[in-house]
């Protein structure tokens, strides 16, 4: 797995675009107008991880190297893209391409900045957002099932489960209540059409785009999380044009700033994580020639297929792996104590890797 995808939609003038430079520090265009974002602005960004500090001070590792999130800031969506309507087609293309969607739901008024929909809404927006995705989903899975009926038809039984998957599919994405068990879905369907690729089953998080007045705030926060809960989809609540000036600022004085704001855990840190569990990916460490670094890898990884995400050569000559959970590597102060305390261990390549642990790889060439 390269960097973890991760695509910001939304209605034009959302706060997208703010949102993607508070993470980036891309210092892309905006302004108060639909479609300012027309061809997608990419950023590559660390993931916050203390953890790695301070495996490599006590590792004495000079070169840290964090995971890394792609964010990718997609144009606005508008009624009626599923059929092509604003930038419809390429905002569809953009989504299919990442591995989870964070959407930006406007919850702040600005006279300045006006809102497509004419009112600040966010339940009605998300819903809105959905909608288009499942109808552009169900014109995907209308063509899927009239070839697969056809091939049928030829003789081909093949196509028999690849049917009933798509039925079951196309009757949850065109009902007329949420969509729920998503993940399941999404899983029976990777099996069976794994060139489906529904935008609806997207791994999704919403990020609540607020102003300054923390009574509104919480009221819209109230009324999207209880729209969001049956779905699963986690909220994130933000404000992106405050962190977006944070991030111009040098660490110092926005440290300075998120403490006056109250700012407790910057919206990179909070979405990243929600991110990472949309996805259920963990984090380990490996240690080598002086480096440290840190590896998103899905929750119940094997030691071998850790190995092949530093190198293929380490996972095809993978002899043996040295491991140490973070915490019980801290506590013990170094690698030496920490084998003498019998916390460093030897594994095989069928070892089921730990959020946290400490690996140094020994492969044959």
């Amino acid at each position: 797995m390269s960097s973890l995808r991760v695509g910001i939609v939304g209605l034009p003038n959302a706060g997208k675009t703010t949102l993607f430079n508070a993470l980036s520090r891309g210092g892309a265009l905006v302004a108060s107008y639909p479609f300012t974002t027309v061809e997608p602005n990419v950023g590559v960004v660390s993931v916050p991880d203390s953890r790695l500090d301070r495996i490599a001070d006590l590792a004495g590792c000079q070169r840290r190297v964090p995971a890394t999130v792609r964010f990718v800031d997609i144009a606005g969506l508008v009624e009626g893209a599923s059929k092509g309507e604003g930038l419809g087609n390429r905002f569809l293309a953009n989504i299919r391409e990442v591995d989870a969607v964070a959407h930006v739901v406007r919850a702040f008024e600005a006279g300045n900045v006006s809102h497509v929909e004419g009112s600040v809404d966010p339940v009605r927006d998300a819903e809105l957002i959905e909608t288009e995705l499942r109808l552009a989903d169900l014109e995907v899975l209308g063509r899927l099932l009239s070839k697969a009926r056809q091939l049928a038809k030829s003789g081909d039984r093949g196509c028999l489960t690849r049917i009933d998957c798509l039925e079951r599919a196309e009757e949850q994405v065109g009902g007329s209540g949420c969509l729920t068990n998503r993940e399941l879905l999404a899983r029976d369907l990777l099996q069976s059409v794994p060139d489906a690729g529904l935008l609806s089953l997207k791994p999704t998080l919403i990020a609540l785009n607020v102003g300054e007045s923390r009574q509104e705030a919480e009221r819209l926060e109230r009324e999207i999380k209880e729209w969001a809960a049956p779905r699963d989809i986690p909220v994130v609540t933000v404000n992106a044009e405050i962190e977006a000036e944070l991030a111009e600022l040098d660490p110092e004085e926005a440290a300075e700033f998120e403490k006056e704001m109250g700012i407790e855990e910057e919206s990179l840190t909070r979405i990243a994580g929600a991110s990472y569990q949309l996805l259920g990916l963990m984090t380990f460490f490996s240690i080598d020639s002086g480096e440290c670094r840190a590896w998103p890898i899905p929750e119940g990884s094997t030691a071998g297929y850790a190995a092949g995400r530093i190198h293929t050569d380490f996972e095809k000559g993978f002899v043996k792996v040295e491991v140490v959970h973070e915490a019980d590597f801290l506590a013990c102060g170094c690698f030496s104590a920490a084998r003498d305390a019998g916390a460093l261990r030897m594994e095989g390549r069928e070892y089921i890797v730990q959020d946290g642990d400490v690996m140094h790889f020994k492969f044959a060439t």
